[in-house]
């Protein structure tokens, strides 16, 4: 059997437990596809056009990597492929992350044909995800009065791929789902007995809440009946996120309740919005800001004290909660994003300043942290090439300083690699 007879065969076996065709990643399937749709004539050749289009991994993959250079070969017309055009292939290419797809939009950026180099030129300032080898090859071409590089450069330096972004919403309509009452560990989101499904995103997702498919359908439920609301999953009376698994359990969340990365990127969503009476536990909540979700400490419970202000106790000694405000499953909350505050229609709920930081909502508009870390070294890069000072465009970060006091080992290195921080201070 081929190894696209192989792929098929495994639709199938994915059909009868309710899954998708597997994202593709590899370099031999990926190529075999693209064999089918050169093939006016094969009779899987729309089937591979989908794959190609809307299964296949992007970033470094082995497979994002042959879905590059084919793509540059449509833009170079080197291949006809009807259905998709050289607009649609450079929208390919500007959903592809970094990596391969990088190196093929600068050696057309850097190319002979001007329109076709301009067009990859308004792509790449969009994109952030470039590595030093990618950098070292703009800058070499700026060097050589490359007009194109300099185009390119010139917007890094301004952060025209994080200012032209679309603000975030001033308001978010959100409805809630109890995930359950206490703390809520990372196992019921992501059980750690899954591990060995993570990398297949889909089919790890079927593990939220251990498996629980009523209460799975509860919550699908839940967005079907408030399709222009977002969902936000809480921990009633504890904290969200507690545990080791936070990179899996952010990301099975997000799969849940989060937004689609890209129509071309399959079972990769981002932006959960998460929230606990006692907030988030910590290393989860980096990685919501990962992910540019949203993490919420609702505070919706206090201890009740009595007239003299002594709070009340149970007969076991334990402190007896009363409850601020209602957070049940499907209670519809807004999220003032200018005004940092939540709301349940016209009353105010609570502050919520410390989610909702200038940093933060930075992340939020970039789709998460790591856009605006390159995001960051981008822009110094291109300043230091142009001979100019960083324009101020990020918020600043929080810095401390010891006068006097030496650093650790890994200290140097922090202070090595920062980026946007003030000058000469330690």
């Amino acid at each position: 059997m081929s190894i696209y007879s192989d792929y098929l065969s495994e639709i199938e076996d994915r059909k009868k437990e309710g899954l998708h065709p597997k994202p593709i990643d590899s370099t031999e399937l990926t190529e075999a596809i693209i064999n089918n749709i050169k093939d006016e004539a094969n009779p899987h050749r729309k089937d591979s056009l989908d794959f190609f289009i809307y299964n296949t991994l992007p970033g470094t993959t082995s497979a994002a990597a042959v879905k590059a250079v084919f793509l540059k070969d449509i833009i170079l017309a080197k291949v006809t492929v009807s259905e998709i055009s050289q607009e649609f292939a450079f929208e390919q290419l500007s959903h592809m992350k970094g990596g391969p797809s990088i190196r093929v939009l600068l050696d057309l950026a850097l190319g002979k044909d001007q329109t076709i180099a301009e067009q990859a030129a308004t792509v790449l300032k969009t994109l952030v995800f470039l590595y030093d080898a990618d950098t070292e090859r703009l800058e070499e071409a700026y060097k050589q009065g490359n007009q194109i590089a300099q185009d390119i450069i010139d917007s890094y330096a301004k952060a025209e791929f994080f200012t032209q972004l679309p603000d975030i919403p001033e308001e978010i309509e959100i409805v809630t789902y109890v995930a359950g009452i206490g703390d809520i560990s990372t196992d019921l989101l992501s059980p750690g007995n899954q591990a060995h499904s993570r990398s297949d995103r889909e089919l790890h997702g079927k593990c939220m809440f251990e498996f629980d498919e009523v209460r799975q359908k509860e919550l699908l439920a839940l967005q079907k009946q408030h399709p222009d609301k977002r969902v936000m999953l809480l921990a009633e009376k504890g904290t969200m996120g507690v545990g080791s698994s936070r990179m899996s359990g952010v990301n099975n969340v997000a799969l849940w309740i989060g937004k689609q990365s890209s129509p071309y990127v399959p079972f990769i969503n981002f932006a959960p919005i998460v929230a606990g009476t006692n907030g988030i536990a910590p290393i989860f909540l980096t990685t919501v800001d990962v992910t540019g979700g949203i993490g919420i400490d609702l505070n919706n419970w206090a201890k009740k004290v009595d007239a003299d202000g002594n709070v009340v106790r149970d007969e076991d000694g334990e402190a007896v909660l009363e409850q601020l405000y209602s957070v049940d499953t499907g209670t519809v909350l807004t999220i003032n994003t200018k005004e940092k505050k939540l709301y349940q229609g016209d009353k105010e709920l609570i502050d919520i300043s410390s989610a909702l930081t200038a940093r933060k909502l930075e992340f939020m508009k970039a789709s998460g942290s790591y856009a605006i870390v390159f995001g960051k070294k981008l822009q110094t890069f291109a300043a230091k090439v142009l001979g100019i000072d960083v324009p101020p465009v990020y918020a600043p970060s929080k810095e401390i300083s010891h006068e006097g006091q030496g650093l650790t080992a890994v200290e140097k290195i922090f202070n090595k690699n920062a980026v946007g921080n003030t000058p000469g201070k330690v």
